[in-house]
């Protein structure tokens, strides 16, 4: 097999960077949201509700954060952000609430909901953008276009998808260099003491983990029957999944009671990331957020995972 020289994989991906750039600049012509990003070029300030945490902070590095009048809980970065109005959770919205604030625009992940109050909004007659929500850079980057659109920054949207693709592409090299090399890791979701999960494929946390170069060890090798989405963590899954790393959120560390808790969940002790104190935390939304610091997220997670290894 003939080996590929890391300068031949940087060029590659400089490439695919330039190809991927190329085919989301294209905004002006771009009509995928017209009917809403009208209401960006008219007079007078617009209202907008923002619904996902990455959505507020596109918002805000599109420097369009003026026009925002509500966000939701998911909304925790910039710090600035937590002095707005809070329309509640995003996933069990209230109509009546977001109807109060006289918004001109709702800006919302396709996770927002309830399904009811989702067909409330549309039917009220408010501009209502539901934006995909994808777990791969490029989606962050699709994002940016849109939100630039309804937000009339289309030439802020192409600065930042620049930086962030350029931020990407240096912090992606050298963890496509050690492709293959990494650690297992295993995801663990305990935002509360009796709901203690485990991610699967097609989730943000496993996107993750790929990304910082490390492999979801329940879901491949002999440790993984594969699964999508989250499922309960049972000790046997655990056990045979072996993994050298366990990673939690911030939130999640704080609520099950710190490193000595985790280590103390079901089938932990039993493995190598166990054995060896391997617990990695990271705040919520930068890890799982999918939003403009995700480079910065994969860049420190890849960092910690690293120096966890060489201990």
């Amino acid at each position: 097999m003939r080996s590929i020289s890391p300068q031949t994989q940087h060029n590659r991906l400089r490439r695919q960077t330039l190809m991927q750039l190329a085919s989301l600049a294209g905004l002006a012509g771009s009509s995928m949201l017209a009917p809403w990003a009208q209401a960006a070029t008219g007079k007078g300030k617009q209202r907008i509700i923002s619904v996902g945490g990455a959505i507020t902070e596109i918002i805000y590095a599109l420097n369009a954060s003026n026009d925002l009048v509500a966000v939701d809980t998911t909304s925790n970065f910039p710090e600035s952000v937590q002095k707005l109005p809070n329309v509640g959770y995003a996933r069990a919205l209230s109509a009546e609430g977001v109807l109060a604030l006289a918004p001109t625009q709702i800006i919302a992940s396709e996770d927002a909901g309830p399904p009811a109050v989702i067909r409330q909004l549309t039917s009220s007659g408010i501009p209502l953008a539901v934006l995909p929500a994808h777990h791969k850079f490029e989606g962050v980057l699709d994002r940016i276009k849109q939100i630039g659109e309804l937000t009339g920054t289309q030439a802020q949207a192409v600065t930042l998808m620049q930086s962030l693709q350029q931020e990407w592409t240096r912090v992606r090299t050298p963890i496509e260099q050690r492709k293959g090399k990494g650690p297992k890791a295993v995801f663990i979701l305990a935002h509360a003491p009796n709901q203690i999960m485990v991610a699967g494929r097609e989730t943000a946390a496993h996107a993750v983990l790929e990304y910082a170069g490390a492999s979801n060890a329940l879901t491949a090798g002999s440790g993984g029957n594969g699964f999508n989405g989250y499922k309960p963590l049972t000790p046997e899954a655990m056990i045979a999944a072996q993994p050298d790393i366990i990673l939690v959120t911030d939130q999640g560390l704080k609520a099950s009671g710190g490193i000595e808790s985790v280590l103390k969940l079901p089938g932990v002790e039993q493995t190598p990331a166990g054995r060896k104190r391997r617990v990695l935390s990271q705040e919520a939304m930068l890890m799982l957020g999918f939003g403009p610091r995700l480079p910065a997220a994969i860049s420190q997670l890849d960092s910690a995972i690293t120096r966890a290894m060489q201990a």
